[in-house]
């Protein structure tokens, strides 16, 4: 019988993918209850769309830099255990 090695893969864990997944939408709703908390500050009045699109950008912009993070973890993760596996 022959054996096969392992394949190698740079991929992650489930649960590290899934616990990157999760800052993301962590990330995400931080950042729409910071672009709230701005624009309520400094609104007066009706501040209907104003509220909206401060919780779109705020979130929109936190989860981007979130999963920037998370994905440079994820890769940097994959090389530690790659470097380990040699």
């Amino acid at each position: 019988m022959s054996t096969q090695p392992d394949s190698l893969s740079a991929l992650p864990s489930t649960t590290a993918r899934i616990l990157a997944f999760i800052a993301i939408l962590v990330g995400g709703l931080a950042g729409g209850l910071i672009g709230f908390a701005l624009v309520d500050v400094q609104c007066t009045g009706d501040c209907g769309l104003p509220l909206s699109l401060g919780i779109i950008v705020g979130s929109i912009v936190s989860a981007g830099g979130t999963a920037i993070v998370a994905v440079l973890g994820l890769r940097a993760l994959g090389e530690w255990r790659e470097i380990s596996d040699n």
